[in-house]
């Protein structure tokens, strides 16, 4: 259009409009508050270190505050002076996902007090310390040819069908050689876990020398039960007696570390049996106060109606967690989010250094005293 047939309207009506708004003081203190802090604009060049980046998504928006609030929640139950046991829930490919040094290393760190996980993950953790490792695949694979190759595929990532075999024979081994009386979990992957001590970089490995307990319910649904069933089979074949895994003594232990905790603290990584087990826990033998703080990591969402998404809200109305829980969820792949926390919290100095270790007093299935020690000193909790 040219300057010559220009219109010469002056157009302000979202002004002249807004300036006819009457707005109450009541209203004007609500908008003051509501509108009193502005989103920080991410600067890269000052976030040097994963704790500054996570610490800049505080005042950012969407999934990157949710990991800084997950963050936070971490940070306060490492932090607090009543020392919560802290409960790590595990499910999905996260060895195959690359996961498996960050979760030894907040199990090194004292960060994590009490493991429930699939039976995958720690068979995979297993797996790797006997020399066994994941690989670079792609999901576009051909997995009838990987079948016939003796890979199995998880997502983009293969694994050695030949080493897990090898695998399924360590564990029945052991388990074979264990005295013919009922085991909970936690006292199988102890077992399991001395074996792989020479791995520095084991979960479970680490776990044994920190005495972190790990329980794993669902154990038969997994490679380790795979193991577990052919030892079953050649013992029923010559008549012999065998250890049993006996999950409801699971719970009766898992229950007393709840029991015998001043608070508890609890992550989610992913969802389904370890998220509910650890939610259960609160309320197994006798109605708790509900767990303290609790963060989770998930892609699934509320709105289906299963647990690996519900909200950690829902989880007040059964008493599982604290009507008062410091609480924090973000919507993030595990690969992506965890390490992010993860992160934040391994480098944060002062937390590493006071860090006291829980040490859990068993004597069979009863859990006689929880200690926190603090160098050579045992304190009780």
């Amino acid at each position: 259009m040219s300057r010559e047939t220009a219109s010469k309207v002056k157009f302000k009506y979202f002004e002249s409009k807004a300036s006819q708004i009457d707005l109450s003081k009541k209203v004007e203190a609500e908008r003051r508050k509501l509108l009193s802090v502005p989103v920080a604009q991410l600067d890269l060049q000052k976030a040097t270190s994963i704790r500054n980046l996570v610490e800049a998504w505080s005042r950012t928006s969407i999934q990157s505050r949710s990991i800084s609030e997950c963050a936070h929640v971490y940070e306060n139950m490492i932090s607090d002076k009543d020392r919560p046991t802290i409960f790590l829930g595990l499910s999905g490919a996260l060895i195959a996902g690359g996961l498996r040094k960050v979760i030894r290393d907040l199990v090194d760190a004292g960060f994590v007090d009490v493991i429930v996980s699939t039976g995958a993950i720690v068979y995979q953790d297993f797996y790797q310390a006997l020399g066994y490792h994941h690989y670079m695949g792609t999901p576009k694979a051909d997995d009838a040819v990987l079948h016939d190759l003796y890979i199995d595929r998880i997502y983009d990532a293969y694994v050695d069908e030949v080493g897990f075999v090898k695998t399924d024979d360590v564990v029945g081994e052991l388990a074979a050689s264990l005295p013919p009386r009922k085991y909970s979990t936690r006292e199988f992957m102890r077992e399991v876990g001395l074996l792989a001590t020479s791995d520095p970089n084991s979960i479970i490995g680490t776990a044994a020398k920190r005495g972190v307990p790990i329980f794993v319910p669902a154990i038969a649904d997994s490679s380790l039960g795979i193991g577990l069933a052919g030892l079953y089979r050649a013992a029923k074949k010559g008549g012999e007696k065998l250890m049993q895994l006996d999950t409801i003594q699971d719970n009766y232990e898992i229950a007393q570390i709840v029991l015998k905790s001043k608070k508890t603290g609890t992550i989610y990584i992913g969802g389904g049996v370890p998220k509910n087990y650890i939610n259960d826990a609160a309320v197994m033998l006798d109605y708790t106060q509900g767990h303290s703080y609790v963060f989770q990591i998930t892609t699934d969402a509320p709105h289906w109606g299963g647990l690996t998404g519900s909200t950690l809200d829902e989880a007040k109305s059964w008493g599982k967690v604290s009507k008062k829980a410091t609480r924090a969820t973000a919507y993030v792949e595990a690969t992506i989010g965890f390490p992010l926390v993860a992160g934040y919290v391994l480098e944060s100095e002062d937390l590493v250094k006071n860090r006291k270790r829980l040490e859990f007093v068993w004597d069979g299935d009863d859990l006689k005293q929880i200690r926190a020690k603090s160098g050579d000193v045992a304190k009780k909790v």
